[in-house]
C-alpha cells in the first residue's frame, strides 16, 4: 500500500486547484470554507503546533459531486494550512486504485484524508465522515444488506435526511472534525 501511495504523492491537485476546478457544488464549498471557525483556542493552537514538523503530507481522496466532500474538506483544508501540512487531493474517479485500498464498509466513501510520511508511508487517516454522522450510514448499511429490496432506495433516502440532521444547519460539526483528525494527528 505505502508503494501505491508513494506513487501518486505530488500527482494531486493543490487545495486552490481543486477548488478553481469544480463544476459542482463550488458555491456551496466555498461558502462552508467561508463559514469555519476553530471553536476552541485549545484545537487552533495544536494545529498551530504542528508547523514544526516537515515529516507530514495530506493526501485526500475527494469529488465535487460528493456532499460530505463539500461539507467536510473545508474543515480539512483549513486545519492543515494552519499546521502547514502540504496537502493535496486526488479525484477519486482518477484514482480508483488507491480508493479500493480505503473503503468504508465495502463501499467507496469520500473524502478519505490519509496523513503519510514523505516517502509514503501511511501514518493515519479520517473519514469519510464524522463518527456521529458516519453512525447513521453503518446503521443503515448493516440493517439493509439487500440493494434490490423494494424499499432500499426509501431507506437510503430517510438515513441521507438524518445525515444531513446530524450535520445541521450551522458549522458546529466543524469542531468534531477537528478533534478527530487531532487525535489521528496525535499519535504519528
Amino acid at each position: 500500500m505505502s508503494q501505491l501511495i508513494a506513487s501518486k504523492l505530488h500527482k494531486g491537485l493543490s487545495p486552490d486547484q481543486f477548488i478553481e476546478g469544480m463544476t459542482k457544488n463550488r458555491e456551496t464549498f466555498e461558502s462552508w470554507l467561508n463559514r469555519f471557525e476553530w471553536h476552541t483556542e485549545e484545537l487552533e493552537e495544536f494545529y498551530d503546533s504542528l508547523n514544526n514538523r516537515d515529516d507530514l503530507r495530506c493526501m485526500i481522496l475527494a469529488a465535487d459531486w460528493c456532499g460530505d466532500v463539500v461539507r467536510n474538506v473545508p474543515v480539512v483544508f483549513k486545519a492543515m494550512e494552519k499546521a502547514g501540512i502540504p496537502t493535496e487531493v486526488l479525484i477519486m474517479e482518477e484514482n480508483l486504485d488507491l480508493m479500493d485500498q480505503h473503503l468504508t464498509m465495502g463501499g467507496r466513501a469520500i473524502p478519505v484524508v490519509l496523513f503519510i510520511d514523505t516517502g509514503g508511508h501511511l501514518l493515519g487517516k479520517w473519514g469519510a465522515r464524522p463518527k456521529y454522522v458516519q453512525e447513521v450510514m453503518t446503521a443503515f448499511k448493516t440493517e439493509n444488506t439487500d440493494r434490490e429490496a423494494p424499499d432500499y432506495q426509501e431507506k437510503l433516502t430517510e438515513a441521507r435526511k438524518e445525515i444531513g440532521r446530524r450535520y445541521g444547519e450551522d458549522n458546529a460539526y466543524q469542531k468534531v472534525i477537528l478533534e478527530e483528525i487531532r487525535d489521528v494527528l496525535s499519535g504519528v
